[in-house]
């Protein structure tokens, strides 16, 4: 079953909402963290209940709210929502008070909002959408296995509008605790420059993406999602043969997609993969990458969509993202997507209808 997109709304490193191009003018960062340009939440949220929201509660439900007045969907029918890491900020509150007061009489209202279900739950109070609600935590699979789930609602109520979405953020303590990991860049490097430095480690980042699907193509639908697969720790030669088998089960050949959006970090070592299947598969695609603009986290192929999406809707690949140029115009794109290595993921999407 595929999934019609019908709204999308994107709250990410780069300005990504209220704008006429894509990526006309794309933000830089130096050092290794990329944080999200917010818009202004009191045109989406009401103030007096923005006070009690942390930040990536305003994130998701502005994403959100953003996807649904593109698709002219008041209500959604089902709520889905993938995140690694959940709501971190009301997690390191909690455990800090915690520590602090030694246990005792400890304010219960952020480990309330610490849980990860909590985006979703606080979109469906404001909406008073009482319809199905489900939120993955399955780390960089989250929204990929969201996706999933929405394809197989969409196949038994096809005419259903679903709000599907990813959502991470960075707080200081979640960065300060991976970056003693050594995931991330350790000098100084410009975020779009990340592909020209050859050393270990990524950037962080940070985005709230949400889509509203339906398995009805509407006047609104640019792309259809039409398969999505996932492969954790495949050996070079497993993921290899999982991505033939997916492109024959799409009845597809590499040749024949238009262009391929991989999900290099900048890792040397993360990318070694990914970057061996591509010169092997697809040597003579058009091929793009984006985690110099939205950074690397769980859910950042939730950005990829939107992306691949939006340069559908436009016809054309910003020269910031495209490594190859374009060979002919764009009817599908495939999303190659790596999280350190060990989780790969690969979306497919079709255009639906000449936008430009």
């Amino acid at each position: 079953m595929k999934a019609f997109i019908n709204g999308m709304g994107n709250i990410s490193p780069q300005k990504s909402w209220g704008i006429d191009s894509l990526l006309a003018d794309p933000i830089a960062y130096e050092g290794n963290r990329l944080t999200c340009v917010e818009p202004d939440y009191n045109q989406w949220i009401d103030p007096k209940q923005l006070r009690r929201m942390s930040r990536i509660i305003k994130m998701g439900i502005t994403a959100s709210m953003m996807a649904m007045k593109q698709a002219g969907v008041e209500k959604p029918d089902g709520i889905i929502v993938g995140t690694g890491y959940g709501c971190l900020e009301d997690t390191g509150i909690f455990l800090s008070k915690m520590i602090e007061n030694k246990e005792e009489a400890l304010n219960p209202t952020p480990f309330i909002q610490s849980t990860h279900n909590t985006i979703g739950g606080q979109i469906a109070l404001l909406l008073q959408c009482q319809a199905y609600n489900q939120t993955y935590a399955h780390r960089s699979f989250s929204f990929e296995n969201s996706l999933l789930d929405a394809l197989l609602h969409l196949t038994e109520t096809p005419a259903s509008h679903l709000l599907v979405g990813g959502v991470d953020e960075i707080t200081g303590i979640s960065h300060t605790i991976q970056s003693r990991m050594g995931l991330f860049k350790r000098k100084a490097v410009s975020s779009l420059d990340l592909f020209a430095t050859n050393t270990r480690g990524t950037l962080n980042g940070e985005g709230s993406t949400f889509f509203v699907l339906s398995g009805i193509q509407g006047e609104q639908s640019v792309a259809s999602v039409e398969a999505v697969t996932t492969f954790f720790k495949p050996t070079t030669e497993e993921l290899i043969k999982g991505l033939s088998d997916f492109l024959h089960q799409a009845n597809l050949t590499a040749a024949e997609i238009d262009f391929v959006l991989v999900g290099k970090s900048g890792d040397r070592d993360a990318d070694r993969a990914v970057g061996q299947i591509t010169s092997l598969h697809f040597s003579t695609n058009a091929i793009g990458v984006f985690k110099h603009l939205s950074g690397e986290y769980p859910t950042a192929s939730a950005f990829a969509l939107w992306l691949a999406t939006q340069m559908m809707a436009e016809n054309r690949i910003p020269p910031i993202v495209s490594v190859s140029p374009m060979i002919r115009p764009i009817k599908t794109i495939l999303v190659f997507n790596s999280y350190f290595g060990h989780h790969y993921s690969l979306m497919l999407l079709r255009k639906c209808r000449d936008t430009r």
